[in-house]
């Protein structure tokens, strides 16, 4: 994503752009809910949801001076369309009558994922801060879609493990530092993190049944498991091949 451009304002850029996400993300889901028959407590959530998001990229991005830069930008929109999502999910009932609208919501997030690395890569300008950005909101996408998927009965509650293994992982680094060393890149880890959402926004289609979303999404978490067994035993052999104690 976007590296920090030398500042040009004394204005806190930055801080005005996490707003303006709010403005958007309180007017989306505003907007939702007239046209869908929401609830009004899914604008409360979202809005909640959003300044969660926006409160930690305000710890990890300290210099308000500094823009996000254009690829952020595109990744914060996605924050937008993923805090509505969230908020929706706690609402069984509107959610289950307005699966399909969310549904097409959650598809347009996903095809935001691939734009902002498209804008990073074509203004050259990845950096550390746009990666983990876009990789924790895929991470919370995923545990929002996991939650959606329960709360429409489409599976049980061992789907939240989809969503929650990430977390447990990173957990896992405090007792277990040598988890925390740098991955190196991997298009099998791309691919089933694509595979994951894919086969979430399908279990909430109404089309698919809840026995045919188990099969998918037992298929889904053994692969994901996989996945991170492959990691884990990479970062175990290379801490015992630098010297760190992988009991530590």
């Amino acid at each position: 994503m976007q590296n920090r451009p030398a500042p040009t304002s004394s204005a806190p850029l930055a801080a005005y752009e996490l707003a303006a996400g709010l403005l958007l993300t309180w007017g989306c889901a505003a907007g939702a809910a007239a046209v869908l028959g929401l609830p009004a407590g899914v604008q409360f959530a979202a809005v909640l949801v959003y300044l969660g998001m926006a409160g930690l990229v305000l710890r990890a991005w300290p210099r308000l001076r500094e823009s996000l830069g254009a690829a952020n930008r595109v990744t914060l929109l996605r924050a937008c369309l993923v805090s509505i999502i969230a908020g929706a999910a706690w609402f069984p009932d509107a959610l289950a009558a307005n699966a399909l609208p969310l549904a097409i919501l959650s598809t347009a997030a996903l095809a935001l994922d691939g734009l902002d690395g498209w804008v990073a890569r074509r203004s050259n300008s990845t950096s550390a801060f746009g990666a983990r950005f876009d990789m924790e909101l895929d991470a919370f996408f995923i545990l929002a879609l996991s939650f959606a998927v329960w709360q429409l009965d489409k599976a049980g509650a061992w789907v939240l493990a989809i969503g929650a293994m990430r977390y447990v992982f990173v957990l896992a680094m405090h007792p277990l530092p040598w988890l925390g060393a740098a991955l190196p890149d991997s298009f099998r880890r791309k691919v089933v993190c694509v595979w994951q959402v894919g086969s979430l926004l399908v279990c909430l289609l109404p089309a698919v049944s809840a026995t045919a979303a188990t099969a998918i999404l037992l298929v889904s978490l053994t692969t994901l498991s996989i996945s991170f067994a492959l990691d884990i035993g990479w970062l175990f052999q290379h801490a015992r091949r630098s010297g760190a104690s992988p009991q530590s």
